[in-house]
């Protein structure tokens, strides 16, 4: 790949990219979205924070590890246990670090 392929790719993602976020925001007041897209509209965020996590949590050194050993994943189920019972995003961050420094404290990796 030639350094000028990379650059008209960045180029043309971030052109593709600007033009997909903006379109909502540029659309004119009478053009209304379905119902179904806006139901669907709604679980974007929980979508994306997943998919930025999730491989957080569950991946350690290129490979999938779900154990006991696992100090992300057990300082994220802690997370998520508190943000369910809570729903308090600084208690939830707060609960998360203090669990994943006492996990590595223990001796689970990271």
């Amino acid at each position: 790949m030639t350094l000028a392929t990379i650059w008209l790719s960045m180029l043309g993602m971030g052109v593709l990219t600007l033009t997909l976020r903006s379109c909502f925001l540029v659309l004119p007041e009478q053009v209304k979205l379905p119902a179904l897209l806006r139901r669907a509209l709604r679980y974007v965020p929980a979508a994306v924070l997943t998919a930025i996590y999730a491989p957080a949590l569950l991946v350690q050194s290129g490979t999938i590890q779900v154990s006991a050993s696992n100090a992300h994943l057990l300082a994220g189920l802690v997370a998520i246990g508190v943000a369910w019972y809570l729903r308090r995003t600084v208690l939830t961050i707060a609960a998360g670090m203090l669990a994943l420094h006492l996990f590595v404290a223990l001796g689970a990796r990271t």
